[in-house]
């Protein structure tokens, strides 16, 4: 047992937090846990959480992982923590929370993110100035919000913190950030990695905002120990080292090894995401990739799509069926569902940049109407929303031999063949699903060991490639997949 080095992996997401105690050494995943958290929706988009919620989440599912690992607390030598990206948490001086947390998926902010743009000159001019263009998920636009919907509460601010950075502050009383979710705030230069400061003043001429601001950190960096009272409520060893943590996606690339150019991460959850790793900030010059840092000293670039499994369950409810049988049906229907097409922009959609479309359903007849071909329907649509993000990156320059797949969706044998023959690529499952908490342990381990090099072998060891879920494009699927992608991007473009 002598040789075990134990970290805690958190990730704090939407729907819940997870937990995972990793084993450094073997590389073996010992133990998991979750606890859910709830959102609080209104009208206009708005989205948020309570962050109490969170610290509950956060000793449940911990308790839970040290429990299944069957592991002293005592032993763990560092914690990571992941966050969902873009929520805006704003501390008092007394470091207490002000209101609840605004979420990446909040849209209330459309209006202040609409005239921000403005004020840098449209689309163009926001790449070249931060080298992202902002949008209403990120974090910007909900502190200009913040300030004209509750004056006096902005009044108070004294701390400006992402979920992540206020998860850490929990843990060790410091206010910092790291470059990869800071890219996610829409007054980060992620060329030269620093705060703009020149848009806070914009929105607050007293130089308050500033002030509030994180100190920023480099991934490999410790953001200090563990507070002996958290080490207490928590149960853990009040030596542990807390990593510099970042956003979920930064922390999921860790996850899967995507840590050197030639991987693409594609995630398959209720929105979709395809990154890969860059060692350049190649910022490309269509907007809908957010060319963010990696945490792990490079870049990221990456596309977000804001329906997936989303859209595929709103499908599986209508027709009331079981993943099982959905699987099934998604089977029995041929490449391009007999001429349906699903546009599934449920929400919106990010890319393709279509903010306020809406979902339909295209090609019905008397006779293709069938449950197999809307259930084959909502996959392909939802896909070639992911295909048409890849082709954004790969015209900026990025090559891949293999994409590895995470999220619910990558469970599902008939959907990675779909994801394989539309992409023209091989896809694999990393055996660890729960990437972004794994990611955060690995960076914890990273951080523990006090040196910028050794991540490599810690992903080398740590993730592993599930080679039952290895999947390779057919010939003759590929360029059925293609026609039907095709027709696709004719529907888009009427929009």
């Amino acid at each position: 047992m002598a040789n075990q080095q134990l970290f805690l992996g958190i990730d704090c997401g939407t729907q819940g937090t997870k937990a995972l105690v990793l084993d450094a050494v073997s590389g073996q995943v010992l133990g998991l846990g979750a606890a859910a958290h709830t959102m609080i929706s209104g009208p206009n988009g708005c989205r948020e959480q309570d962050t109490a919620q969170w610290l509950d989440a956060f000793t449940e599912s911990t308790r839970q992982a040290l429990a299944a690992a069957g592991v002293d607390g005592q032993a763990i030598l560092g914690i990571g923590v992941s966050g969902q990206q873009h929520g805006l948490v704003l501390l008092d001086e007394q470091g207490l929370v002000l209101r609840p947390a605004k979420l990446w998926c909040d849209t209330e902010t459309t209006p202040e993110n609409d005239r921000l743009l403005a004020h840098l000159g449209g689309e163009s001019r926001s790449l070249e100035r931060l080298g992202v263009v902002i949008a209403p998920g990120y974090t910007v636009s909900k502190l200009l919000w913040t300030r004209e919907q509750h004056p006096q509460l902005f009044d108070r601010v004294a701390s400006v913190l992402l979920p992540h950075d206020f998860l850490n502050h929990w843990l060790t009383g410091r206010h910092c950030t790291e470059f990869g979710d800071a890219s996610g705030t829409g007054y980060f230069n992620v060329r030269t990695r620093q705060w703009d400061t020149r848009l806070l003043q914009h929105i607050d001429p007293s130089g308050r905002l500033h002030a509030a601001l994180p100190e920023l950190i480099e991934a490999h960096q410790p953001v200090g120990r563990i507070l002996p009272a958290i080490a207490a409520h928590l149960g853990i060893n009040p030596n542990a080292v807390v990593a510099s943590g970042g956003g979920d996606n930064m922390m999921g690339a860790i996850g899967t090894g995507n840590i050197q150019p030639g991987v693409i991460t594609m995630s398959l959850g209720s929105s979709g995401t395809v990154y890969a790793y860059s060692a350049e900030p190649a910022v490309s010059p269509q907007p809908s990739v957010a060319t963010f840092c990696s945490s792990s000293g490079g870049w990221l670039p990456l596309i977000c799509t804001m329906n997936l499994t989303n859209a595929t369950g709103a499908i599986r409810e209508l027709l009331a069926l079981d993943i099982e049988t959905f699987n099934t049906l998604v089977a029995e229907a041929p490449i391009g569902a007999d001429g349906v097409s699903m546009l599934p922009f449920l929400n919106g959609e990010r890319v393709p940049a279509l903010p306020h479309a809406t979902g339909s359903l295209l090609g019905l007849t008397t006779t293709n109407l069938t449950r197999a071909n809307l259930c084959r329907a909502v996959v392909e649509g939802t896909t070639f929303g992911l295909r048409y993000g890849l082709d954004l990156l790969r015209a900026n320059g990025l090559q891949a031999h293999s994409i590895r797949l995470i999220g619910g969706g990558s469970k599902s044998a008939v959907w990675r063949q779909i994801v394989a023959d539309i992409m023209d690529t091989t896809v694999i499952c990393t055996e660890q699903s729960e990437a972004a908490a794994l990611g955060a342990a690995i960076q914890a381990a990273w951080c523990h060991s006090g040196s910028s090099l050794g991540l490599a072998d810690l992903c080398e060891r740590c993730v592993k490639l599930d080679p039952a879920s290895e999947t390779r494009p057919l010939a003759q699927n590929v360029a059925a997949s293609q026609t039907a992608y095709e027709r696709y991007r004719q529907h888009v473009a009427t929009l």
